[in-house]
């Protein structure tokens, strides 16, 4: 279903979690739950993914992750503050030990000169209370390619928070 590179990381993740018993949520933009099918992919994942959150929309992210309104009206929903407050929502939501959130402008059309097609903000949220932020500009490259190139990184980030999280 997802290319060799993709599902290798997922099995990796998978199989580190599942070692280590910690639970891995996710909360999705633009990706749309491309990170949670990678996961749920894998044999095995129910052991550490539980459940995920696909906040295409401003009032799905305030709803279910209970990212702050004034929040998003004041830096936008791809925004470093946008990234990191979902992923802390998600964990928070999940009870999760790994969140990892996802918000960006896929394409064709919806960029700006300060938010161009390909811009990607991710936050990665771990039970330890530790936030990161990563953002990435992979270009106007096309919708799925974007996407594509989203959900290598944020599968990337996952890991390097699994190393962390003992």
């Amino acid at each position: 279903m997802f290319p060799n590179d993709i599902e290798d990381a997922a099995r990796r993740i998978i199989q580190t979690a599942s070692a280590r018993q910690l639970w891995i949520t996710t909360a999705e933009s633009c990706t749309g739950g491309l990170v949670g099918a990678s996961l749920t992919a894998i044999a095995g994942s129910s052991a550490v993914y539980d459940r995920g959150f696909i906040t295409y929309s401003n009032a799905a992210k305030t709803d279910l992750l209970g990212v702050p309104g004034d929040l998003l009206a004041t830096h936008g929903a791809v925004s470093e503050a946008a990234a990191r407050a979902m992923a802390q929502g998600a964990l928070r939501a999940a009870g999760a030990q790994i969140a990892v959130a996802v918000t960006g402008i896929a394409g064709p059309g919806g960029g700006s000169d300060d938010k161009p097609v390909g811009l990607v903000h991710f936050g990665l949220a771990t039970a330890d209370g530790d936030v990161a932020h990563r953002q990435a500009q992979f270009g106007n490259l096309g919708r799925q390619a974007v996407r594509m190139s989203a959900l290598r990184m944020a599968l990337n980030l996952i890991e390097l928070g699994l190393d962390q999280t003992a």
